[in-house]
């Protein structure tokens, strides 16, 4: 305990880190009020439960802290703006106008930080009008619909975009990526009220030793979580003797990491986009074919088995895919031959390029498989009589969004503190955290 009190201390003696963690707070009690600013024309009475079910409106109500659910002017978030930059990320892949610009270094990322942003709001508007459309219940709009669905997508695309610029300010003044910043903080808006609601269904069941186990099991899937997200494959890389200037540099080793999880959650957010199209598909046929309601049943319940296998394959499939653009063994290797390094025993050029290839493969499979018994831990947890908000935070996107994001800003938070000269965060060692954000800026 006194170890802890003392940390606190020296965090809070450093200036620098101190104003940017009251910053980081001032910006989050900011969002956190514009999330629960109801949009011009809708009467919050008379809203119902807008993300019924456990499908991919569930998930956005999750990440944005429950905004949607409350019809709120930041009720898409900061997804529209996630999505935009993986557009553009793909876009990099496809077209030699985007791969040219993400090669220029900071001329070119502005001018990708452009495009994207004027993205962000056409893709804001495009959602902001099917959300008002479909989801909002006539009853509850209070004007005209043509100046409701006006003025709504208008205030929409405000309110992601007021999103985004927080984000920015956190990353810039404050601690932390400031885009996974918000994403974190919508989910553990949530996370007090899953954990009084499932304690309430208990104690009325007269299960409170069920409550602790749960809890004590909620624990152990995040220290999963933490370690699979840590886990790294270091290949060693020897760097040859270099003659600078009229010294002699000796070589030195270092280390090529590649982590378990590259992909992050990324495949888990493509596989539940997808999930919904076997029900949404098979719900087009179900008055005429018995075969395909029994389809919509199926994959309209996120609990059942076949939904489960499909969502395991669609995530491991999605990793690989990820990985595959993320990671170019060719470019690493040509990278090393150029920099004077090797791996020890194998040769410059291609055969690095095979070396570094096979390994990826190899750590990409049971990563892959690991990522997918995290992202269905909810369903079985939902198995188990527990409600539908908490069994979401036993894994999936929230869990390893929290676990990410919390590892990054305690990373950030030690390197102010070994610059000070203090002790870091933990007696065991340093906090590795992760390699790449959720979305960087």
């Amino acid at each position: 305990m006194k170890k802890l009190i003392s940390t606190f201390k020296n965090i809070w003696s450093i200036e620098e880190l101190r104003n940017r963690i009251l910053a980081t707070l001032l910006i989050i009690v900011i969002f956190r009020v514009g999330s629960y600013v109801t949009l011009p024309g809708v009467d919050p009475s008379k809203l119902q439960d807008l993300t019924s079910g456990n499908g991919l409106l569930g998930l956005l109500d999750t990440l944005v802290g429950g905004a949607f659910s409350k019809a709120s002017i930041m009720a898409l978030g900061i997804m529209p703006y996630i999505s935009a930059s993986i557009a553009i990320q793909l876009l990099g892949l496809a077209l030699p106008y985007f791969s040219k610009l993400q090669k220029e270094g900071d001329s070119g990322r502005r001018k990708l930080n452009q495009i994207t942003r004027w993205l962000t709001i056409a893709v804001t508007a495009t959602q902001g009008f099917t959300y008002l459309k479909t989801t909002i219940p006539t009853d509850a709009i209070t004007v005209s619909q043509g100046l409701f669905y006006f003025s709504g997508v208008i205030m929409l695309v405000a309110g992601t975009m007021m999103s985004m610029w927080l984000g920015e300010r956190i990353t810039e003044k404050g601690i932390g990526n400031g885009i996974s910043m918000i994403i974190m903080i919508g989910i553990v808006s949530r996370f007090p009220g899953a954990i009084i609601g499932e304690a309430n269904a208990r104690a009325a069941n007269g299960q409170i030793l069920f409550f602790v186990i749960e809890i004590v099991a909620l624990f152990l899937v995040v220290i999963f979580a933490v370690a699979m997200t840590q886990a790294v494959r270091r290949i060693p890389v020897q760097y040859a003797k270099q003659i600078v200037g009229n010294k002699t540099v000796t070589g030195q080793r270092q280390y090529l990491p590649l982590k378990l999880n590259i992909s992050g959650v990324m495949p888990i957010i493509f596989g539940q986009a997808l999930m919904f199209i076997p029900a949404f598909v098979a719900s087009l046929f179900a008055e005429k074919s018995d075969f395909a309601q029994t389809v919509n049943t199926i994959f309209s319940d996120p609990t059942s088995w076949q939904y489960n296998l499909l969502y395991l394959i669609l995530i491991v499939a999605f990793t690989f895919f990820y990985t595959a653009i993320s990671i170019n063994p060719n470019q690493i290797a040509d990278d090393m031959k150029r920099g004077g390094g090797f791996v020890p025993g194998i040769k410059p050029g291609q055969p690095t390029s095979d070396f570094v290839a096979q390994v990826l493969d190899r750590i990409t499979l049971p990563g892959s498989i690991l990522l997918a018994m995290i992202a269905i831990f909810p369903a079985v947890a939902s198995l188990f009589g527990m409600t539908q908000l908490f069994s979401s935070f036993f894994g999936g996107t929230s869990l390893l969004i929290l676990v990410g994001v919390v590892l990054d800003t305690l990373q950030q938070v030690e390197s102010y503190l070994l610059m000070k000269k203090y002790e870091g965060l933990m007696e065991s060692g340093r906090i590795e955290g992760r390699q790449t954000s959720v979305m960087s800026n």
